[in-house]
C-alpha cells in the first residue's frame, strides 16, 4: 500500500480500476473476518485497504455504489441460527488511525455547532458486538450484530456466559449492547488445545470469541470461558441518566460486567494522555484491546447528532498502530507433542516485541506454513496474536534472495523417523508410532503435571534423564524408582531423592479423575475426566462402558466417548492399568472434596483478578472452594469479596465503585494461614 499513487493524482480510469479491485478484495477479507471468523490478513492490512477505498470514493463520488463494502455494516447472517431484527440498528464505528485524525474529528464536531463537548473515553475491546434484551429484569434474548439490521439469535449460547446476568437488580425492560470477548489466558489455552488436537488455531481473541458464540452446541460456548463488557443502551432514558459515564455506572449497578477504565475529558491534552496511558498498559490487561473509543458524553447531544447510514456521528474509534518487529528466519524446527502432533516453529534473530524478547514463533501446521510461504533466510514481520502469542504476520518478499527455495515439509518424524500422516482431515501432521520417544517423554511430563498426578519436583529435565538412562519407559515405572537410582542423576542428593519419592508415593492416593487426565486420553481434559470419573466411579467400570454410555454423561458427547473407548480397547493400555494397580496406584473415584460449610467464606461469592505471585490462580481457587466459597468470574452487586493480585484491572475498579471488600495477596495468604 505504501507505493500507491496519491488519490488526488489518479485519473478517472485509474480510480475506476482501483475501486473495482479494492472492493472485491475488501469484500473478501470482510467475509473471512465477519462470517468465517478466519481472517487471512491482519486487521491493519484490512484497515489500510478499507481507508484507501473510502478515500477513492470520496474523491470520485460517482464510483461509489450502494453495495460497496464502505456502505455495509458487518456482514449478512448465513448461519443456522434464527434471525433477529434489531429494533434500533446496530451500527459500526468510524475509525481514525492517528491523533491528528482524532483532532480533526473533534474540530469537525465543533465546526458543526457542538461547543467544546465533554468526551467519555473507553477502551475498545477486541471482541464481538452483542445485543441483550431484558423484560421485567429477565434475560429473554441475545443476538449478534449481523448486518446491523438483522442478527443471529444466540440466546442459548449467551446464557452460558457467567458475566451475563439472568436477572437484573431492577425489573427493567431494556436492550443493552456490548462486546463479548475471550480473555487472553483463555485464548492462549484454547489455541494450545486446538493445536494439540490437530485443529486450525484462531487468529486472534476476537475470532475465537465469534467462533465460540456461533457454536450450535451451547456447552462448547460454556467451555470457552467467554466474558462481556456492556457499554451502550439505545434508550438511555430507561436508565434515568443523562451522560455516558453515568450510564456505565448504572449498568454496573444492574449487574452487568462493565469496563470502568473510562475517563471523562474536555481537552485534547487529556485525550492524548489517556491514549498514551493505555498504549503502554494494553499488554498488561487481561483482555485484548485494539484502540480507544471516544464518545460525546452528553446522551441528549448524542441523540441530536444522530448517525449516518453506517456510523454514529457522536463517537469515533482511535485504532492503535500495529506493534510489529522485523527479523530473519534462521531455521524451522519440528517438535513432537504427547499426542503425536508434529509442529513447526520458526527460529529467528531475537527482537524486542511488545515488551518481551522474541526469538521463536509457532508456524502451527503445514497448511499455515505454506499459506505464509515462510522460508529459511526470509525477513519476516512479527506481531503478538492477542497481545501474547508471537506470530509471523507477513514475509517481506522484496528482501527475499534470488536463490530462495520453497520450504519442504518433512514426511518423517524428527524423533523416531516414522512416516508422518494426516488423521481425520486434520490440518496437523502426526506421528502415530506409540513408541516414539518424544511422545513418551511428553506423556510422562503430562502425567506428572500439577493438574494431573501432581508429582512435585518431577520436571522435564529429570524425566529426560530417567528416560535416557532407561530407568523408566512408561508412567508405571515411576512407581518402581529407588533412591539408589535417583542418586545417580545430575545434581541429586539425599534430600532431593527423598522429596521426589515422597511426591511419587503421595500421587498413588489421587482420585480417579487425576489419573484419567494424566493418562493423556485424546480430547479428555481435566473437566471431562472429573465428570466421567464421578459417573463411573472405578476404572474397571469405565473400561467396560460403551461409547454411548460415556457420551451420555452430561457435557461429554460422542467425540470424547469414542476416544475413551478407543483408548481402553488397546491391550497395551490394559497392561499399563494392571501395572499401576500392582504398584498400589488408586483407580477409584474418591468423591468431591468436602468443603467447609460453617467457615467465614462459606457461601460467599469471590472473584480472583490480577496476577498472584506466591501461588497459581488454580491453587487459590481450590483453597477458596475448599472453604465453601463460590469462585465466580465477574464482579457484580452480589459479589462478597475480590482478591486482587498485581496488574488487576477493571474488576478491581468495579469492585471499588460498588464498595465491595478487596484483599491483596498478602491478606489472602494471612487468611489461609489462619485456617491451617
Amino acid at each position: 500500500m505504501d507505493n500507491q499513487k496519491p488519490v488526488e493524482q489518479l485519473t478517472i480510469e485509474e480510480a475506476t480500476h482501483e475501486v473495482k479491485s479494492l472492493s472485491l478484495q475488501v469484500e473478501q477479507w470482510g467475509r473471512e473476518y465477519y462470517e468465517n471468523d478466519n481472517p487471512s490478513v491482519e486487521d491493519y492490512v484490512y484497515d489500510q485497504a478499507y481507508q484507501r477505498l473510502v478515500s477513492l470514493e470520496k474523491a470520485f463520488p460517482e464510483l461509489q455504489s450502494p453495495d460497496s463494502p464502505t456502505q455495509q455494516v458487518g456482514a449478512a447472517t448465513i448461519s443456522d441460527f434464527a434471525k433477529v431484527e434489531h429494533p434500533n440498528p446496530m451500527l459500526s464505528m468510524g475509525d481514525v488511525f492517528s491523533v491528528a485524525e482524532l483532532i480533526e474529528f473533534n474540530d469537525r464536531l465543533q465546526r458543526n455547532g457542538v461547543d467544546h463537548p465533554e468526551y467519555n473515553l473507553e477502551l475498545k475491546i477486541d471482541g464481538l458486538a452483542v445485543s441483550l434484551m431484558y423484560e421485567n429484569g429477565k434475560f429473554v434474548q441475545g443476538s449478534t450484530r449481523g448486518d446491523g439490521r438483522i442478527g443471529e439469535d444466540i440466546t442459548k449460547n449467551l446464557k452460558k456466559i457467567k458475566s451475563i446476568p439472568r436477572t437484573l437488580s431492577q425489573p427493567l425492560t431494556i436492550e443493552v449492547r456490548g462486546e463479548c470477548y475471550m480473555p487472553k489466558e483463555a485464548f492462549a489455552k484454547l489455541n494450545e488445545q486446538r493445536e494439540l488436537q490437530g485443529l486450525t488455531v484462531f487468529a486472534n481473541p476476537r475470532n475465537a470469541a465469534a467462533g465460540s458464540l456461533r457454536q450450535l452446541d451451547p456447552q462448547v460456548t460454556a467451555d470457552r470461558e467467554l466474558s462481556t463488557f456492556i457499554y451502550y443502551v439505545p434508550d438511555y432514558q430507561t436508565l434515568g441518566v443523562t451522560t455516558q459515564s453515568a450510564a456505565l455506572l448504572k449498568l454496573a449497578e444492574l449487574g452487568f460486567n462493565v469496563n470502568l477504565n473510562n475517563q471523562v475529558v474536555d481537552s485534547q491534552a487529556e485525550i492524548e494522555a489517556y491514549i498514551n496511558e493505555y498504549t503502554k498498559k494494553r499488554n498488561d490487561l487481561e483482555y485484548g484491546i485494539d484502540g480507544i473509543v471516544e464518545k460525546v458524553n452528553d446522551l441528549a447531544l448524542q441523540e441530536e447528532l444522530g448517525s449516518t447510514v453506517k456510523v454514529p456521528r457522536w463517537e469515533i474509534a482511535y485504532k492503535f498502530p500495529p506493534e510489529e518487529a522485523a527479523t530473519i528466519v534462521r531455521d524451522i524446527e519440528w517438535t513432537v507433542g504427547r499426542t503425536g502432533t508434529v509442529t513447526p516453529t520458526a527460529v529467528m534473530d531475537a527482537v524486542l516485541l511488545a515488551g518481551t524478547t522474541v526469538a521463536r514463533a509457532s508456524l502451527h501446521n503445514p497448511d499455515y506454513l505454506r499459506q505464509k510461504d515462510v522460508r529459511i533466510g526470509d525477513t519476516v514481520y512479527l506481531h503478538k496474536a492477542g497481545d501474547i502469542i508471537p506470530e509471523i504476520s507477513t514475509v517481506e518478499l522484496t528482501k527475499r534472495s534470488d536463490g530462495s527455495v520453497e520450504y519442504v515439509i518433512p514426511t518423517r518424524c524428527p524423533e523416531c523417523n516414522s512416516k508422518l500422516v494426516h488423521l481425520d482431515e486434520e490440518v496437523a501432521l502426526r506421528c502415530i508410532n506409540p513408541m516414539c520417544p518424544a511422545q513418551i517423554k511428553e506423556g510422562l511430563a503430562h502425567f506428572a503435571s500439577r493438574n494431573a498426578m501432581n508429582i512435585d519436583g518431577l520436571g522435564p529435565r529429570i524425566l529426560e534423564q530417567l528416560f535416557e538412562r532407561e530407568m523408566i519407559k512408561d508412567v508405571a515405572d515411576l512407581y518402581h524408582l529407588t533412591k539408589t537410582q535417583l542418586l545417580t542423576l545430575d545434581k541429586f542428593g539425599d534430600k532431593s531423592a527423598d522429596n521426589l519419592l515422597t511426591a511419587i508415593d503421595n500421587s498413588r492416593h489421587n482420585s480417579l479423575e487425576r489419573l484419567l487426565f494424566g493418562l493423556g486420553i485424546r480430547h479428555v481434559g481435566a473437566k471431562a475426566a472429573r465428570l466421567i470419573a464421578a459417573q463411573f466411579k472405578t476404572i474397571e467400570a469405565l473400561m467396560m462402558a460403551s461409547s454411548e454410555e460415556i457420551a451420555g454423561v452430561e457435557a461429554i458427547g460422542p467425540i470424547i466417548g469414542d476416544s475413551v473407548v478407543t483408548y481402553f480397547n488397546n491391550t497395551q493400555v490394559h497392561e499399563l492399568i494392571n501395572e499401576l494397580q500392582a504398584a498400589n496406584v488408586n483407580t477409584d473415584y474418591l468423591g468431591a472434596t468436602q468443603a467447609v460449610t460453617d467457615g467465614p467464606l462459606s457461601g460467599q461469592k469471590v472473584v480472583l483478578t490480577g496476577k498472584l505471585i506466591e501461588m497459581t490462580r488454580q491453587e487459590a481457587q481450590n483453597w477458596l472452594e475448599s472453604q465453601g466459597a463460590d469462585v465466580v468470574g465477574s464482579v457484580s452487586k452480589k459479589t462478597n469479596l475480590v482478591i486482587a493480585g498485581t496488574d488487576a484491572g477493571s474488576k478491581l475498579t468495579k469492585a471499588q465503585s460498588l464498595g465491595i471488600e478487596v484483599w491483596n495477596e498478602r491478606q489472602f495468604q494471612a487468611a489461609m494461614k489462619e485456617d491451617s
